[in-house]
């Protein structure tokens, strides 16, 4: 309904449930696209180029920044992430709602692009909790995940800089959430003026 389509910053501690959380978001509501990022990091198990990550090599990665193709990017255990300019500007401008995957950094970045962009951040019920959704993976060996933990501390105490929290206790409740925000969001009157004017104008 607004009258251009709504940006959505989404960060989490990894391990939190993000991609499960947005993977449903996007099947179950037609106006919305999750952006693929780019990422220099090795493809897990289950995940598909394209649609998870582009993942590229990071010399492809540095060229791309020397075009300013990127909204914005961090290296984050060691990688390479970052988003990429033109999709992202190109789905606002048809009016289509775009969610950003990405880590504090990143988050801090696109607020100051774009101001009026939505930001949610989904914590773990516990950080014990993620410890044991870290493990369950076994993507990870014991440095990586000690060291994912201490990085999830430190995220989370920035989780006050964002305009919603979301815990991530059970998929179905973040999910409906998450939607709800958004389309709470789309109906706020300061993104509908066009809309308001129409209303006026058809007596």
């Amino acid at each position: 309904m607004s009258d251009k389509g709504l940006l959505i910053v989404l960060s989490g501690p990894s391990g939190v449930g993000k991609d499960t959380v947005l993977r449903h978001v996007e099947s179950e509501n037609e106006d919305v696209n999750v952006s693929v990022s780019l990422t220099t990091r090795e493809m897990r198990e289950g995940e598909i180029n394209g649609k998870s990550y582009y993942f590229v090599e990071r010399g492809y990665f540095e060229r791309k920044l020397g075009e300013d193709a990127f909204l914005e990017y961090a290296e984050y255990g060691g990688n390479l992430y970052g988003t990429p300019k033109a999709p992202v500007d190109a789905m606002l401008a048809r009016g289509d709602n775009v969610i950003l995957e990405i880590e504090v950094q990143g988050a801090e970045k696109i607020r100051k692009l774009y101001p009026d962009c939505v930001s949610i951040f989904i914590l773990p019920p516990s950080l014990s909790v993620l410890e044991s959704r870290l493990r369950g993976r076994s993507s990870d060996d014991e440095e990586t995940i000690l060291r994912r933990l201490l990085i999830a501390r430190e995220e989370i105490k920035r989780c006050v800089e964002y305009d919603y929290i979301v815990i991530n206790d059970d998929v179905r409740k973040a999910v409906d959430e998450v939607v709800g925000i958004i389309r709470a969001e789309a109906l706020r009157t300061d993104r509908n003026k066009q809309k308001i004017k129409e209303v006026l104008n058809n007596e």
